[in-house]
């Protein structure tokens, strides 16, 4: 029997400092939900706009899996590692924080604004030693399908961190469906909205909403629209 946890667009909380303007899907910063901390591992899911010349100052993480995914405009990012990158939209980045690391991220254009999704993970393993990955996705792959952008495996699609997740994009024309299957047993799925509105077993999804599912094997997601999503099939266990 599934089991769901439906978070509307309008539930999460949000932070707008002018330079960043941030909801939170889960607890971050000032913003405490005690129902709202985590799904599984899945610990942070974050929609930022960040605006033109602006961005966060050199900060550490340590034993995180952190995932950014750019959704307009470009960010510049240099880390304790020796990385000097600028992620645009249509890119996939990971940092796996493990022992500790200090990044920095901006916006390098004086013109416009960014927008993106930052995600973190706990990780599998504890004090691994910290790594950098970015790739650029192929978007058509996304078209009426589950396009993989992240997995716990280094050969394939996307790029990989240490948890048994596996993340997807989707840009499904309306009226288009098409069924998921679970990757692992016992792992749970955050569905979150884009852009449109979807349905997920018959729940309907709008813009920016998220649905937590667990006790499934399979998922009936149909668009109602024209409309993108992101997928995240994670461990409900630490």
């Amino acid at each position: 029997m599934k089991n769901t946890v439906l978070h509307k667009a309008n539930t999460r909380g949000h932070a707008n400092h002018g330079w960043l303007n941030a909801y939170h899907s889960f607890s971050f910063a000032s913003w405490y939900n005690p129902d709202r901390v985590q799904f599984g591992v899945l610990r942070v899911l974050n929609d930022d706009t960040v605006a033109a010349g602006m961005g966060f100052g050199t900060h550490p993480h340590d034993n995180m899996e952190i995932i950014t995914i750019p959704l307009e405009g470009d960010l510049a990012h240099k880390d304790s590692m020796g990385n000097a990158a600028t992620i645009k939209t249509g890119d996939v980045q990971v940092m796996s924080a493990g022992t500790g690391i200090q990044h920095s991220e901006f916006n390098p254009n004086a013109d416009q604004q960014t927008k993106l999704f930052q995600i973190w993970l706990f990780p599998k393993y504890r004090n691994v030693e910290p790594r950098y990955q970015q790739i650029t996705l192929d978007v058509t792959k996304q078209k009426n399908d589950f396009a993989q952008i992240l997995s716990p495996n280094a050969d394939d699609e996307g790029v990989w961190i240490h948890q048994d997740a596996w993340f997807f994009l989707a840009d499904f024309d309306k009226d288009f469906a098409k069924t998921y299957r679970l990757k692992k047993a016992g792992n749970g799925m955050y569905v979150f909205v884009i852009s449109g509105t979807i349905t997920v077993d018959g729940q309907e999804l709008e813009t920016r909403d998220g649905l937590g599912i667990t006790d499934f094997e399979t998922l009936e997601i149909k668009a109602s629209t024209d409309a993108k999503f992101l997928l995240m099939e994670v461990p409900m266990e630490q």
